[in-house]
């Protein structure tokens, strides 16, 4: 069965959020986008939040119904997180999901020579500052409720050197630590804090690629990677963001779930030399 262009899930699926009201920033594209229609998939009621206003009113009106809605809402601005929690607590009575999602690069690669601070303090007041604010409201209405699940896209270069700039690195970083120290904490109200990690995935982040780039830029970044056979989608990182929300992981707090296909923990050069692979 298909609904607006993309699968939904068969009615005998278990539906992993059902009845459960997530919070999906940078929910209008990307990560996003996919997380939002497999948690829609899943059960849960959405409210899209990001600053792509046609992108994400598009996407809500595509799902249809009452279960789902999008607000404007720059993470950059405590006022507009503030606006984004209590509006959804408003429409629907409580919040169960926060997935801190939305994010910047800096540029592709690049030297911390040719980092400026203007750039280096835009990524951390986005990615870091921004999931930071998003995981505060939402802990002020969770407390009360002594449940929820506060998630957060991070990266693989948490777990390896070499994958991004240094601003974008040391931004997902922080947001590797926020999430552990908030685990720490909210743990005694039945809180659960984790973050996803993911390796390259092709989205709309970087501006001014063409869809023949991002093609060839998937083929090269899988070719790099460990696990063959496999391109790396938004999909799947939204996959193991939905299992990290849902009731299957109820104890599950404090883990950066790296989705690489296990680049970040295999040493290719000894396999290498002996010629085990090529």
């Amino acid at each position: 069965m298909s609904f607006n262009g993309f699968a939904s899930a068969p009615a005998s699926n278990k539906r992993r959020l059902e009845g459960k009201v997530a919070i999906i920033t940078g929910g209008s594209s990307g990560i996003g986008e996919s997380a939002v229609k497999i948690f829609w998939e899943n059960g849960a009621k959405i409210v899209i939040a990001d600053i792509q206003d046609k992108a994400g009113q598009a996407l809500a009106e595509s799902l249809g119904g009452e279960n789902v809605s999008y607000i404007h809402c720059d993470i950059s601005n405590e006022e507009d997180i503030i606006n984004l929690v209590d509006s959804t607590v408003a429409k629907y009575g409580h919040l169960d999901i926060m997935y801190n999602n939305a994010g910047v690069i800096d540029r592709p690669f690049g030297s911390i020579l040719d980092t400026t601070k203007a750039d280096l303090n835009k990524v951390l007041q986005v990615n870091l500052g921004g999931s930071f604010m998003g995981a505060k409201h939402a802990a002020r209405v969770m407390i009360p409720q002594k449940k929820g699940c506060i998630l957060f896209t991070a990266s693989a270069s948490t777990a390896i050197a070499g994958l991004s700039t240094h601003a974008y690195t040391a931004s997902k970083y922080g947001i590797v630590g926020l999430s552990k120290n908030l685990s720490a904490e909210l743990g005694q109200h039945g809180i659960r804090v984790n973050c996803v990690s993911p390796y390259g995935v092709m989205t709309n982040m970087t501006p001014g690629l063409s869809d023949e780039m991002k093609a060839h830029c998937e083929i090269m970044t899988s070719e790099y990677g460990n696990l063959k056979g496999k391109i790396l989608k938004a999909d799947d990182v939204a996959n193991a963001a939905l299992f990290l929300a849902s009731d299957d992981a109820a104890y599950i707090s404090g883990l950066n779930l790296v989705v690489d296909g296990g680049f970040s923990v295999v040493n290719p050069t000894t396999w290498k030399a002996l010629g085990l692979i090529q």
